[in-house]
């Protein structure tokens, strides 16, 4: 049986792109990151890795594939949105919020939409 070794995301700046996701995530390269392709990974113990590869296509406003960052509960929530803002996320005005919602929809330097969840809720 297979396993996911790795989400793979597109990026228009691969440095750039890994410079957020390892603040973000507090992970590191693998390898060295080249202009084209970086592998990242949790710098202690397991988890998914993050690949970020160099793409032409623009960030999709409704992906189809996204990432969720899990949230203790609604002050987690809200202070690791504000700690992702402060590192180059922005806030997106999505319109395909339900009625209290327990996600907030945010975007990497690239465009990327992603979602910090409060499990608390869930």
């Amino acid at each position: 049986m297979v396993k996911i070794g790795s989400v793979v995301m597109g990026v228009s700046d691969v440095r750039r792109a890994a410079a957020f996701w390892t603040q973000a995530l507090g992970y590191v390269p693998r390898e060295a990151a080249e202009d084209d392709w970086v592998v990242l990974m949790p710098a202690e113990g397991t988890g998914p890795q993050v690949s970020l590869g160099l793409s032409g296509t623009p960030a999709q406003e409704h992906p189809r594939v996204h990432l969720d960052l899990y949230a203790d509960d609604a002050a987690d929530q809200a202070a690791e949105v504000e700690r992702l803002v402060s590192l180059g996320a922005r806030r997106v005005d999505w319109d395909l919020y339900p009625e209290d919602p327990d996600f907030v929809v945010l975007a990497d330097p690239d465009g990327n939409r992603f979602c910090v969840i409060d499990t608390a809720r869930g």
